[in-house]
């Protein structure tokens, strides 16, 4: 039980994941968040990884929820591949890359977008355990991924095809505890996300995860980012505060100095130990499919005490929300506002991903996959090496300046009557 104490003291407190030694390499135990401090972490897929817009939004939670974290991140999604690809480049794509951590995930293009074929799906398996055991070989951390489901609504033969994958996704869940490894299934969550749309958005007016069924839109990476990152037991809360009236304080996740309080109101400074993520407006459709990211981007505040009325809430003096009485002594969540200085500052470190994730595609398109003809000539061969190296430390200097940017800031709040 948290225990209020004097506004003269402060509690702090943050709920990391297990940091990075010796055993880095060691599955994730059960309820523990899969990725660690100073992971190295690998998107492996088809062109649903390479769109960066699910991996971008899980990058983004692991950067600002964990901003002394030292994570780094590439992408090695190609629009068209399948498992069978997959295996095939996992040593040069993956393993060379000196990864902690991969995630995997195919099977979309695998199951031939009809109906359930039983060669395909051997196939499937067999090219997917090819990956999981040269991943355990190699001491590396994997989270198997099942597909999302594709939305009927829009897809011309999504009917038949949404049918097909549950059967050919089953065999995933066993393959990953074959190896002991982490399982996410994400066919099961976003189906039963898109079922929910169907009764209440029939045609795709406004809830739209995937523009042709199955390719995300922002809300749909956001619907992939918050099924894997909540199957993967990420931390809730991003912080927590509870004030009174009376001058009491109660923190997790946060520090809270110079408090001024009342009935009428509270002011106070909060240096919070991370920052929530920055809601997108185009994500706002999907809240309602993501439990309102209350399981995943929990930024809290609550105030006991306050006279009977309706409160804004300004953060450095810029107003963000407004709640009444009875929902700041309940407690409300901040994390799914789309304003003020601390969304701004989360939304910088957003841009600045994107940013270097061009380098990071560069790299990967440009270098790896020979796109710029001149690497695949005897001079460019000769270069490559070093020049794949310059690329990444170019990536990873970029990333240093990703986590300067999601460093938190001491805050003014205020809690005043709205005018």
């Amino acid at each position: 039980m948290v225990r209020l104490l004097p506004a003269a003291l402060l509690v702090a407190a943050a709920a990391l994941p297990a940091p990075a030694g010796a055993d880095d390499k060691a599955p994730a135990s059960p309820g523990e968040f899969f990725f660690r401090p100073g992971d190295r972490v690998v998107f492996l897929g088809d062109s649903i990884t390479e769109q960066y817009q699910y991996s971008t939004y899980v990058e983004l939670y692991l950067t600002t929820r964990f901003p002394n974290g030292k994570m780094s991140f590439l992408n090695a999604g190609i629009g068209g591949d399948t498992a069978g690809g997959g295996a095939g480049r996992f040593q040069s794509h993956v393993l060379d890359e000196k990864p902690t951590a991969v995630t995997i995930n195919f099977g979309m293009n695998d199951g031939g977008y009809g109906k359930f074929d039983a060669n395909r799906a051997k196939q499937f398996a067999e090219r997917t355990e090819a990956m999981l055991k040269m991943a355990k070989d190699a001491g590396v951390r994997v989270a198997l991924l099942s597909p999302n489901a594709v939305d009927k609504r829009n897809k011309s033969n999504g009917a038949e095809y949404v049918v097909t994958q549950k059967q050919f996704y089953a065999p995933l869940a066993g393959l990953a505890g074959k190896y002991g490894f982490a399982f996410v299934d994400q066919y099961a969550i976003t189906k039963a996300a898109t079922d929910r749309m169907e009764e209440v958005d029939p045609k795709a007016k406004s809830a739209v995860p995937y523009y042709d069924g199955f390719h995300t839109s922002p809300p749909g990476g956001l619907l992939m980012a918050h099924a894997i990152l909540t199957g993967l037991k990420a931390p809730a809360a991003a912080s927590e505060v509870e004030l009174t009236a009376a001058g009491g304080i109660a923190a997790k996740g946060a520090m809270v100095t110079e408090l001024k309080a009342g009935k009428d109101g509270v002011t106070f400074t909060r240096l919070d130990d991370a920052l929530p993520l920055p809601v997108q407006k185009d994500w706002l459709p999907m809240l309602p499919y993501t439990n309102e990211l209350r399981d995943l981007n929990r930024y809290g505040l609550t105030v006991k005490g306050l006279a009977e009325g309706n409160y804004a809430v300004k953060i450095d003096g810029k107003e963000v929300a407004k709640y009444t009485a009875k929902q700041l002594a309940d407690g409300v969540n901040l994390g799914t506002v789309t304003t003020g200085p601390v969304w701004e500052q989360g939304n910088a470190v957003l841009k600045a991903i994107n940013d270097k994730n061009r380098i990071v595609h560069g790299r990967f398109r440009g270098i790896l996959l020979n796109g710029d003809p001149y690497w695949s000539t005897p001079a460019g061969q000769k270069r490559r090496a070093a020049e794949l190296a310059t690329r990444r430390a170019e990536a990873d200097a970029a990333q240093a300046e990703v986590y300067k940017l999601a460093a938190p800031q001491a805050r003014r709040w205020e809690v005043r009557p709205a005018q």
